[in-house]
């Protein structure tokens, strides 16, 4: 019986990507907004970075 989370690379990368992104909003901008919206952005570039990357590594094994 397995009670614990369980999570595939793709989500844990998410997972770590949501919350990097909140320490990152929170402790370079000063206004909520612009808390808000670096947060957004870094969000973007981590999941966008893990996109390229599983698409190079897919490449580079076929």
């Amino acid at each position: 019986m397995n009670s614990g989370l369980t999570l595939t690379h793709f989500s844990a990368a998410l997972l770590f990507s949501l919350f990097a992104s909140v320490v990152f909003g929170i402790t370079q901008r000063n206004t909520s907004r612009e808390q808000v919206r670096y947060g957004a952005y870094c969000f973007a570039m981590f999941v966008g970075g893990v996109v390229v990357a599983s698409w190079v590594m897919w490449l580079i094994r076929h």
